[in-house]
């Protein structure tokens, strides 16, 4: 009777150790994704911030630059994509994170052209609301940066645990997927060519 107890206070044991294991794992892998999900929440933070900023920026040089109308409309609907594509979503789904990528870079290059158009206007960059807002905008640019960053970390942390034995076990039980990382433009794998 004895060897009975020992027995099953060792199997019950076993499975309470079972048990708290997998609870732990499942709880960090959760914790885990909501960091991951904080760090998206900032990211689209800063590129609302960054939409927020586009229709005061067009309208400043619009004002100088009436006849770069083509410039104002790429501008305008590169922004209304973007807008368009925010969605926590983006997360789960890989080609949603892709497209998502997509429209941020081709807002980014449509303000690019913007300021390209800037520098046909010496009074236009003397403007204090302008040069106003082209700082708030180089911020944002930065901020998106950092916040992008900060997301791959989470993301990279995150992956990795449920990579990881025994996490992998439970990762695969409850459905939690690996997320997708920003990576950098297609174009800044070529380096600019400077001519004199």
């Amino acid at each position: 009777m004895n060897k009975f107890l020992i027995g099953l206070t060792v199997v019950i044991g076993l499975i309470l150790f079972s048990i708290l294991a997998l609870a732990g794992s499942y709880n960090g892998l959760v914790k885990g994704e909501e960091q991951v999900r904080q760090a998206w929440a900032q990211v689209e933070n800063v590129y609302q911030r960054r939409l927020d900023l586009i229709p005061n920026l067009v309208e400043t040089v619009k004002g100088y630059a009436a006849h770069e109308k083509g410039t104002f409309t790429q501008v305008t609907d590169a922004r209304a994509k973007a807008a368009g594509s925010f969605s926590p979503e983006i997360l789960d789904d890989p080609s949603k994170f892709s497209q998502f990528q997509e429209s941020q870079q081709a807002l980014s290059g449509a303000l690019g052209r913007l300021l390209v158009t800037v520098e046909n206007y010496p009074q236009l960059k003397a403007n204090q609301n302008f040069l106003s807002l082209q700082s708030q905008l180089e911020g944002t640019e930065n901020r998106i940066t950092v916040e992008r960053g900060r997301y791959n970390d989470a993301a990279r942390v995150f992956n990795t645990r449920i990579r990881q034995f025994p996490s992998n076990i439970v990762a695969s039980l409850f459905s939690f997927r690996p997320k997708d990382y920003f990576k950098s433009d297609s174009q800044a794998q070529k380096a600019p060519s400077v001519k004199f």
